[in-house]
């Protein structure tokens, strides 16, 4: 019985990061549609420093709000609605970094300046933590 009680959680644990992979996935996807630019052939055939910077902390954002929701979800399906809820906080956020704060990021990042990819990605994460304190209730 007693092996039974250390792998209790091991179901729980496999469907959230299973479905915290998904989420990812689908998030590049999604952040890839919302940016002008072609984000991965930016990183991986140009090497462009700025995309990299912004879009990691695209990632780091995310993940840091897929981690509040998951911490503080009370089911699996709970996890899947904030999940989405951070996907869409993300787009917001490079939206208004896009269309407010530098309406010229997207050039900016093309021609490889690395302050654009920073803005970016810090104004990311900084929305990720905010959602993933938010998600706490």
């Amino acid at each position: 019985m007693e092996n039974y009680d250390l792998l209790a959680g091991l179901a729980n644990f496999a469907m959230y990061f299973g479905l915290a992979l998904v989420f990812l996935v689908i998030f590049k996807s999604v952040y890839g549609l919302a940016t002008p630019h072609a984000e991965w052939k930016l990183i991986k055939e140009e090497k462009n420093t700025a995309a990299a910077v912004g879009f990691g902390g695209a990632i780091i954002g995310f993940a840091t709000a897929l981690a509040g929701a998951a911490s503080n979800s009370v089911s699996v399906v709970d996890f899947a609605i904030w999940g989405l809820v951070a996907l869409v906080a993300q787009v917001i956020a490079y939206s208004i970094v896009r269309f407010i704060f530098m309406p010229k990021i997207a050039e900016r990042i093309e021609k490889n300046e690395v302050s654009a990819g920073i803005v970016l990605g810090a104004t990311n994460v900084a929305v990720g933590l905010i959602n993933a304190a938010c998600m706490s209730y």
